[in-house]
């Protein structure tokens, strides 16, 4: 089992700065790869990035949740061109670096997503994707 990390992710990256085997990159481009992947052969499944995202997007593999229930507000990002994905969304992350994101939604409270499709482009990033790309970890640190 892996840790899957969603369209719930915002780019935040405190998931990066506690992961202790250094599996999460952020995806580049970021068009097509909006969030952070989790590498599912490198994860020791430790569970250390949970609690980090301010979002609530990681889950282990077998929870990401096929009827997750937005509160309201929640942000999903997905790549670029995604039919109904068309707001930009801007902020901060907790390094304090502004972080934009050109297709993203807005959910409604109650509205509910299925969460399990996220679970391919996490692998996909890793087997047909950039990967461990050259300059994540300087894309990482700012």
């Amino acid at each position: 089992m892996t840790y899957i990390i969603t369209s719930l992710c915002l780019r935040d990256g405190g998931c990066v700065d506690v992961c202790p085997v250094e599996c999460i990159v952020p995806g580049n481009p970021q068009d097509k790869w909006p969030w952070y992947y989790i590498d599912p052969d490198t994860c020791i499944d430790c569970g250390a990035c949970i609690p980090e995202c301010p979002y609530e997007a990681i889950f282990t593999e077998d929870e990401v949740p096929d009827a997750f229930e937005a509160m309201g507000d929640e942000v999903q990002s997905m790549p670029a061109g995604t039919a109904g994905f068309d707001t930009p969304w801007e902020g901060e992350n907790h390094h304090g670096q502004t972080v934009k994101l050109a297709s993203t939604k807005v959910l409604e409270a109650g509205e509910a997503v299925d969460l399990t499709a996220d679970t391919k482009p996490n692998y996909d990033f890793f087997e047909d994707g950039p990967g461990y790309w050259d300059g994540w970890e300087e894309a990482v640190s700012g």
